[in-house]
């Protein structure tokens, strides 16, 4: 019987197109298939269950048989694909091209990013440096602060105008002649840098229930023309800067924090401590902490960008782009914006593509994999600190989609120690 043909018809690192034709043989027997699993579940009038002649089903079922078919021959196609060219796929194949007529072989071409083969010859021999920051009295005292700020109830404030750090809430409506146009309801903390500044200053003027007609101007670093208050992760886009908007702002209410005294009654209200004095000394626990896991991470940056500028790993095109991609459905990117968020995250994605190159080689060469063993021990242990039994939290990542992030935390560590015992790293 004729076999899937398999031609690679483009290759670059990081990228391959292959051009893909099924023989008429394979193709009607898939069709063949799907129409069988079509006749056995479908329902049709003047017919049992699974009775249907084929011929009615497949005429009945046309599209969906077909997209069935067409379905199966695309699996199969990859899987040879897969073997015969031994391609390293970091994600499912793009189909482009698709032909499949009546009584012909049915053709279309694969485009995956594939793993680049890259040889690394040198990893070790590298002097770094490990610094750990020093935690200070001062960073002891702001935590314990931010502590104490999260404690602390809000309050009504009445008759009286809003100060820097008060939560407001406000609505916001553009203003189009004597038309109003989509009033949104915020609500902030002054200060924060959320609202842009001309709207803060008119807050800060305004008592509980008044309404005012302002026009202010969007400065050069806010986010949007449209966008009063910002959120997390926007950005500037430049050709609103500096344009200005007339709004109508109502001031609602106005709550205002009362922070409870620093004691040991604080103390012990924020946890299990006896005094204010056990308190300080787990935030600098905690502060030093992370000064050592910030130290570790400066390190690996360090390891991994000698590395890099020794072999001159170069980041894939492709790659960059996979990974600019996910970045944007991480962050919420919406499509028109895409093109300035590439620009800005480009650098980030590059380094990105390279460490992920050079960890996975060190990976398949050292046979680094984190096991099943390694696994369930590491599950068991954050099931320990978080007191819930390990089972649970492995359904738990599992359904989540979790399993894979803590698989790739264990190689990762595996990969650094054996990185690190290459190199000579000074601590200073």
């Amino acid at each position: 019987m004729p076999v899937i043909l398999i031609k690679k018809t483009a290759e670059e690192p990081g990228a391959a197109s292959l051009a893909v034709t099924v023989p008429v043989e394979q193709v009607q027997q898939a069709e063949d298939r799907a129409t069988s699993a079509y006749q056995r579940r479908a329902r049709l009038p003047g017919f049992r269950k699974g009775k249907a002649p084929a011929a009615i089903v497949k005429k009945h079922f046309a599209d969906d048989i077909r997209q069935e078919a067409l379905q199966e021959l695309i699996r199969e196609s990859w899987k040879v694909a897969v073997e015969q060219e031994s391609l390293k796929p970091i994600a499912d194949p793009h189909v482009h091209n698709l032909k499949w007529d009546v009584g012909t072989p049915v053709t279309f071409e694969f485009h995956v990013e594939v793993k680049p083969d890259i040889q690394l010859g040198r990893l070790g021999n590298f002097q770094l440096k490990r610094t750990v920051r020093r935690v200070t009295d001062e960073q002891v005292a702001a935590q314990l602060n931010e502590v104490r700020e999260q404690k602390a109830p809000w309050t009504p404030v009445a008759g009286e105008k809003p100060k820097l750090k008060d939560l407001v809430h406000v609505t916001i409506a553009a203003r189009e002649g004597a038309q109003l146009k989509d009033p949104q309801p915020y609500q902030l903390v002054l200060g924060e840098g959320r609202a842009i500044p001309e709207v803060e200053q008119q807050i800060l003027g305004m008592l509980p229930g008044e309404t005012v007609d302002a026009i202010v101007r969007f400065p050069d670093d806010f986010p949007e023309v449209d966008a009063i208050v910002r959120f997390p992760d926007d950005f500037p886009e430049e050709a609103k800067r500096g344009q200005t908007r007339e709004i109508r702002l109502t001031l609602h209410e106005v709550k205002r924090q009362h922070l409870p005294e620093l004691d040991d009654a604080f103390a012990r209200e924020v946890g299990d401590f006896d005094s204010l004095d056990a308190l300080k000394h787990a935030i600098r626990e905690d502060l030093e902490r992370d000064a050592e896991r910030e130290a570790d991470a400066k390190v690996r940056a360090d390891l991994i960008e000698q590395i890099v500028a020794a072999n001159r790993v170069v980041a894939p095109k492709p790659l960059v782009e996979r990974a600019l991609w996910v970045f944007a459905q991480a962050y919420g990117i919406p499509e028109d914006r895409m093109s300035q968020f590439a620009a800005e995250f480009r650098p980030v994605a590059e380094a990105q593509v390279r460490r992920d190159l050079v960890l996975d080689y060190v990976v398949e060469q050292q046979g680094l994999q984190a096991t099943e063993a390694e696994l369930d021990r590491r599950i068991q242990e954050l099931a320990e600190r978080r007191g819930m039994p390990a089972e649970q939290l492995y359904a738990s990542l599992e359904k989540a989609k979790r399993l894979r992030d803590v698989e790739r935390s264990i190689t990762e560590e595996k990969v650094f120690a054996f990185l690190l015992s290459q190199s000579t790293v000074e601590h200073v």
